[in-house]
């Protein structure tokens, strides 16, 4: 069994301490590991990237992501789909899916003519999100109609929601086949980074978690949720996310990669009875 990560790239040039775990028990599980990172390759896209059983995406990059797409076009096994991948790193297309699937999120519009925003600032705050941003990069909150002239001139597509203040925490599900956990955090420009405290799944968050992985095609993923008078209101969707503050997270992320690495080949997980070979990759 082989699996391939594709893995971004890092200052200091090191994998994220969740991809060396889990690549480490893995290893000893006998699951041959290959990593690269696309932007230190010269591919070809009209030849496959490497032979391996199963490809895991750990990059947000475009470059990385479209990587994914010719491998799924080559018929590739990913653990997490590359529409689904796709879709939450576009945060336009995520939008819709949120929306047509009823799950509870932001209002939201887009356009390249902030002026046409006037009605709808009138009416409540907005958040702009460059369209295939992350980490907060990029976001401009806009509260009145003067601060519509502040905002410059956008080469990149922009989604623009509506501002949710919540409860000035951050609510994040990580989730790994059928299994969901959450932690909760104090909003920061550097909150992504922290890894927060865990706190019990309600039985509403599971259901939220696991609607936006069938809807999205993943299975190995993260949902950012803001909590408001209304209910929790999901903001982002993220595709293997770093797991902070889960306790275990490597064992469990490395035991759902190894379920999934068996399945995709119809093969017995080594010490399990049975695994269908019809078994799906995503929930």
């Amino acid at each position: 069994m082989k699996l391939y990560f594709l893995l971004a790239r890092r200052n200091p040039p090191l994998p994220s301490q969740l991809v060396i775990e889990v690549c480490d028990i893995l290893s000893r599980r006998g699951i041959e590991i290959e990593t690269g990172i696309a932007e230190e390759l010269l591919l070809r896209p009209d030849q496959p990237l490497a032979d391996c059983d199963l490809y895991l995406l750990k990059s947000y990059t475009e470059l990385s992501l479209s990587l994914a797409g010719v491998l799924h076009a080559q018929g590739a096994n990913l653990l997490n789909s590359y529409p689904g991948c796709y879709a939450a790193r576009n945060k336009i297309v995520a939008a819709q899916l949120l929306a047509a699937a009823g799950i509870p999120a932001p209002a939201s519009w887009v356009t390249n003519d902030l002026e046409l925003l006037r009605s709808v600032v009138r009416q409540r705050p907005l958040i702009l999100k460059p369209y295939m941003g992350w980490r907060g990069e990029g976001i401009r909150v806009i509260r009145r109609e003067e601060d519509l002239a502040t905002i410059p001139a956008r080469a990149e597509p922009t989604l623009i929601q509506e501002y949710l203040s919540g409860n000035g925490e951050d609510l994040r599900l990580y989730i790994a086949g059928d299994q969901v956990f959450a932690v909760r955090k104090p909003f920061s420009p550097t909150s992504f980074a922290q890894p927060g405290s865990p706190v019990p799944v309600s039985a509403e968050l599971r259901d939220i978690g696991l609607r936006v992985g069938e809807v999205f095609g993943l299975s190995l993923y993260g949902v950012d949720l803001i909590e408001t008078a209304d209910g929790p209101k999901v903001i982002d969707v993220n595709y293997f996310p770093g797991f902070k503050g889960v306790p275990g997270a490597a064992r469990v992320v490395a035991g759902h990669i190894e379920r999934c690495a068996y399945a995709s080949g119809g093969l017995p997980i080594p010490g399990c009875l049975t695994v269908s070979k019809d078994r799906e990759l995503t929930p």
